[in-house]
Parts: C-alpha cells; structure tokens; sequence
C-alpha cells in the first residue's frame, strides 16, 4: 500500500502489522472516525456488517480492507473504540501524525468519512458510506471497477 508505506498499522490486539504486506492488491477503505461521534456510533455497526459479510464470504477472498483514522481524544480512548465497535480491520496507530497528513489530503472536514483508495492512494469515492448505506455490498463491485489493478476478481 504506497500511501501508507513507511507506517506501520495495528490490529485491535495490538499487533504490529507491515501496510506492504496485509494491504497488497487490496482496495482500502480509510475510515476516518471517532468514538465520540454521534454519527460513527451510528455508521459504524453498518460498517461491521458489511466488512463482515465481506470478509466471511468463500474464496475468492475480496480484496479489501479497512484503515481506521482515529479522531479520537487519546490513544485508550482508541483503543476503548476499536474494542467495542469495530470489525477486525487495521488501524493506524494513535501517535503517529500522519493521519494529520491523510485527513488534509483526503479533504476530512467531517466524521465520519469513508475514502476508498486504491493501492496507490488514488481515490476511487470518498462517498465510501453513503453507497454501502444506499447499496450495501453491492457497492463493491463499482469500486472493484475503479481499481483496475483487479481485473481478475470477480466479485460477489
């Protein structure tokens, strides 16, 4: 995952994960919210199942995944988050100033955002959480499109 090359990403059990590797030739949706957020409270279980229903699906796997930015007051408050609301997806750690850099890039005016991207950081919709709100899963498939770097894929 070029954009976040040189950072290293967290799983909720605080593991240590490398983006080039648990990111490569997957799309990425950068999910920009906090545990504060009226709004997340309400996006994120949505979130969940979709990432779930994606994630349990038989081979082949979908190639996605999910960053999340936290916006959150401290790193216990982000991990309280991570632990009680989320799926099994990534997140950049707390400290590392580089979300500042992602949310003035990705133009994050509001939480929560959900920007799809390509490997390469290049957006595919930073509409992320109003088509799985209107589309749900099927959703998947346009973004599969705008990533061309998955041809072969035959989504769900």
């Amino acid at each position: 995952m070029d954009v976040l090359s040189g950072h290293i990403l967290i799983n909720k059990d605080g593991d240590r994960l490398d983006p080039e590797e648990v990111l490569q030739n997957k799309i990425v949706g950068l999910y920009f919210s906090a545990g504060y957020c009226s709004p997340c409270k309400d996006f994120t279980p949505i979130l969940c199942d979709f990432y779930t229903e994606l994630v349990d699906q038989s081979p082949p796997v979908v190639p996605f995944e999910i960053v999340f930015i936290s916006s959150d007051k401290s790193p216990d408050e982000m991990v309280d988050h991570m632990h009680s609301s989320h799926g099994d997806w990534l997140a950049l750690p707390w400290h590392d100033s580089f979300k500042h850099e992602l949310k003035n890039r990705y133009k994050i005016t509001a939480l929560p955002k959900l920007v799809i991207v390509k490997p390469n950081g290049e957006v595919i919709t930073d509409k992320g959480r109003k088509q799985i709100k209107e589309r749900g899963i099927a959703c998947l498939s346009s973004w599969l499109e705008g990533a061309d770097v998955f041809q072969n894929f035959k989504g769900p």
